[in-house]
């Protein structure tokens, strides 16, 4: 009798939950037509999106077509994501703009990040870009979320980039840290033999500081600078701990 009671509160659950699933796909879908209206009027709006269709599904749009850059796709989206009632946004759109080869840009996003935010926090950010099969990922950290959302737009507005990979690190916000980049910055770029990189806006030698763990990123000319940057920032106060992952140039 306990069993047949237990399996009938089974049954009278399930169909409790399968009643509500149902009201709720049911009180979803009564929007459908409005929603599909409002999105179509907001997609016609922009002429970028001349090529992108959507259809609604239980308050759920699905994005289709193409685009030229993959900014754009991520707009597409975001265009509608405020509308009334709407569930969810499926964006399956297509990044067809032109074809650029892996390595040809690779190179062109790691110089258009290299020289990314002159004069801003660049000295204290380093972030790297490999591309396969069209598709970018960036590895690195910055100094704050505007220098990382500032790497981001450089790469999604690439023309040639179909889809984008951020595993960028965004360094926490601490003023210990921040007197250890100034601290490594000063030792680094007043040395007599460094202190030509501090020319070049670009800063080609990064300093990387995370919970006291300084790091160094970028090229040198030589082993020699290499070296002595990296005793430099040995020689800083309050690092707990220093590596030196600089380059040196190869000669043509």
């Amino acid at each position: 009798m306990k069993a047949f009671l237990g399996t009938l509160g089974w049954f009278v659950g399930v169909s409790v939950l399968s009643v509500g699933l149902a009201a709720q796909t049911s009180n979803a879908s009564r929007y459908d037509s409005a929603i599909q209206a409002k999105v179509t009027k907001q997609l016609a709006s922009k002429s970028i999106f001349h090529n992108v269709q959507s259809q609604v599904e239980d308050g759920i749009v699905t994005l289709t077509g193409n685009v030229d850059l993959y900014q754009q796709k991520l707009d597409a989206a975001n265009k509608i994501r405020k509308t009334d009632n709407l569930q969810g946004v499926r964006n399956l759109i297509t990044v067809s703009g032109k074809n650029v080869p892996d390595a040809d840009l690779t190179a062109q996003l790691d110089r258009k990040l290299y020289y990314d935010r002159l004069g801003l926090d660049n000295l204290f950010t380093y972030i790297t870009a490999s591309v396969e099969n069209g598709v970018a990922t960036l590895n690195g950290e910055a100094r704050t979320t505007i220098d990382r959302d500032s790497a981001l737009d450089v790469v999604n507005n690439m023309p040639g980039v179909k889809d984008v990979v951020s595993n960028i690190k965004v360094a926490p916000a601490s003023g210990f840290d921040d007197d250890i980049r100034i601290r490594a910055a000063r030792a680094i770029y007043r040395d007599p033999f460094l202190s030509h990189y501090a020319v070049d806006p670009a800063r080609p030698i990064r300093i990387v500081v995370d919970r006291g763990q300084l790091s160094l990123y970028g090229t040198v000319a030589n082993a020699t600078e290499k070296q002595r940057a990296g005793m430099r920032a040995s020689q800083v106060f309050g690092a707990f701990t220093v590596q030196n992952n600089l380059q040196v140039a190869t000669k043509s």
